[in-house]
């Protein structure tokens, strides 16, 4: 059993990590993103050990890239401030190998298909798993085009996170389910990362469509920011995804020579409060 199913089976036991006896009441997830080397390989290795002593549930780490489609303005930034850090994926698989032995969440990788492809398939997954990989996102690749790489991870033991979104067709849903392993990444709205006012309308109909075709665990992101809005993506989904505002933190503390490591346990803490 992978650590990503191991997780999301506590939580929905009820189970605080490190617990004994099961509480017996579902309990909300956190997965966190961050991207790797922001804002320098040694502040990045800090930050993902403070997501986990915040009690971050899943830790995504996004390799930096120059053409990051799918991002907004603040995890756009946190790209060409670990690129300009040395950030790549090979430093970002280098970094979660320091770490994985400090950390006890389970670590998904989250990239787009071309540093995967440019180091070679294979070799990324082998180093992937080297580094403590627990699964892999790779954000631009098709669902109808991935059933091989899907095959060749799970022969790695890594699990393939899907990400899919309000337009998704029920048929897509349904594969993704089913080529799927740990957990899905359900975007409540269309557009790029950000944070937002409110969760949008859309977030919970996508869920319940979701429940219809898949036992997976689903995990909700796209503008999530505050401690209300875990508590209302957590009514129906088996976690909430927040990236842009903990990578936020990160830029303000870099820039005004705080400490970003003690700031992001700080809203971590105060995200699961």
């Amino acid at each position: 059993m992978s650590r990503l199913t191991e997780t999301f089976d506590r939580l929905k036991d009820g189970v605080e990590r490190g617990a004994g006896d099961p509480a017996g009441k579902k309990r909300s997830g956190l997965v966190t993103y961050v991207t790797a080397c922001d804002p320098d390989r040694t502040r990045s290795a800090e930050v993902l050990r403070a997501l986990d002593r915040g009690g971050a549930d899943v830790i995504e780490v996004g390799v930096p890239f120059s053409d990051p489609i799918a991002d907004g303005p603040a995890i756009q930034r946190a790209s060409e401030r670990a690129l300009a850090a040395g950030g790549s994926l090979t430093a970002a698989l280098d970094l979660v190998r320091e770490v994985r032995s400090t950390i006890v969440a389970p670590i998904v990788l989250f990239t787009y298909v071309n540093p995967v492809l440019r180091m070679g398939a294979d070799r990324f997954m082998t180093r992937a798993v080297e580094s403590g990989v627990d699964g892999v996102l790779l954000l631009d690749l098709p669902i109808e085009e991935s059933g091989g790489m899907q095959a060749d991870l799970t022969r790695h033991g890594l699990d393939q996170i899907f990400l899919v979104s309000p337009t998704t067709t029920t048929a897509r849903l349904e594969e993704a389910g089913r080529l799927g392993r740990g957990f899905l990444y359900a975007i409540s709205r269309l557009g790029v990362t950000g944070a937002r006012e409110t969760v949008a309308g859309s977030a919970a109909p996508l869920v319940a469509r979701l429940r219809e075709v898949t036992s997976l665990p689903i995990a909700l992101g796209f503008g999530i920011s505050r401690p209300e809005h875990v508590a209302e993506v957590c009514q129906y989904a088996d976690a909430a995804v927040v990236g842009s505002a903990i990578v936020e933190v990160i830029a303000r503390a870099a820039a005004n020579g705080g400490d970003p490591g003690r700031d992001v346990e700080q809203f971590v803490r105060w995200l699961k409060g």
